[in-house]
């Protein structure tokens, strides 16, 4: 009995908590994407998509396929399943949500370059999500040393 207990306190300590808090904001914006006008990025995302795929799907599709990839991963990263496919989708994911600066620069920006909108501001912040992103993908590399 003694020896599971060690075993289960030992697994506990090894969680890596970086995923899981990149999970739960993946999870928490995507699951809000399944209610319309909810998310406050909603027409922002909808409008980027559209440009993206060139408006071959309705936007109330698409909105719905980026809330099923978004809580997909979420739920990936909390679980800690599939975890390396679940990085790289996330990084797919996070790279496209800088496109609204191409397409929409008019709506991220109150003064260019630097003064952002709340809008802006909600797409910077991928900045640090992008960095775990990276960092835990090269984390399940294997080293060359």
């Amino acid at each position: 009995m003694r020896e599971l207990v060690i075993e289960y306190w030992n697994k506990r300590k090894n969680i890596n908590y970086l995923p899981v808090s990149i999970g739960i904001v993946y999870l928490w914006f995507g699951a809000l994407k399944f209610f319309s006008g909810v998310s406050p990025a909603e027409e922002l995302a909808k409008s980027t998509i559209e440009r993206l795929i060139f408006g071959i799907l309705p936007s109330t599709y698409s909105i719905i396929l980026l809330a099923i990839w978004e809580t997909l991963i979420g739920i990936l990263l909390i679980a800690n399943i599939y975890r390396k496919a679940a990085l790289r989708m996330a990084l797919v994911h996070i790279l496209f949500t800088f496109s609204p600066f191409l397409f929409f620069p008019e709506l991220l920006f109150s003064q260019t370059p630097f003064g952002l909108t709340l809008l802006g501001q909600y797409i910077i912040k991928n900045v640090i999500i992008l960095g775990v992103l990276l960092v835990l993908l090269k984390e399940g590399q294997p080293s060359k040393y």
